[in-house]
């Protein structure tokens, strides 16, 4: 009998310290959206969180930093320089992490393994098409980051 094994990777990746977690994939999706949107009811939103869950896990990471991630401007909220580099840093070190664990997966396992997720949000989104295209910068044909359709929407 032939089964249909087409098993997708899973990573769950944060950095923290002895105070807790200063930043997981949620975290930085929350950061690239407040990038995008201008506002942090919007980003909260459009990631299926309240805005008071959002803004904790804003507060909680800055507390644990002791630097500011994001600042008020007008009515809304930008990120600061900061809190810029670590988003930025954290989806391109977590992508580069998934490449290396989906090749290991594909030397060690007798059929193709997928990647979990494809990223809701690009490095730098274009003004006019958020979240657009997912960071991958391999060809979609490459067995090793062909995505799937699920989107994590787990914070960390």
């Amino acid at each position: 009998m032939k089964k249909n094994i087409s098993p997708s990777i899973r990573l769950h990746l944060w950095l923290e310290n002895d105070r807790g977690a200063l930043i997981g994939l949620g975290r930085a999706m929350l950061l690239a959206r407040i990038r995008e949107y201008g506002s942090l009811r919007r980003a909260a939103e459009s990631l299926g969180i309240s805005y008071r869950a959002a803004w904790g896990k804003i507060r909680q990471a800055q507390e644990y930093l002791g630097k500011d991630l994001v600042r008020k401007e007008g009515k809304g909220y930008v990120l600061t320089d900061f809190g810029e580099d670590l988003a930025d840093g954290f989806l391109k070190w977590h992508d580069e992490v998934e490449r290396r664990a989906l090749a290991l997966a594909q030397e060690h396992f007798p059929w193709p393994v997928l990647p979990y997720r494809v990223y809701p949000v690009s490095l730098n989104p274009p003004k006019s098409r958020p979240f657009a295209s997912p960071p991958f910068e391999t060809p979609l044909s490459d067995p090793v980051s062909t995505p799937t359709d699920c989107v994590d929407k787990e914070l960390q």
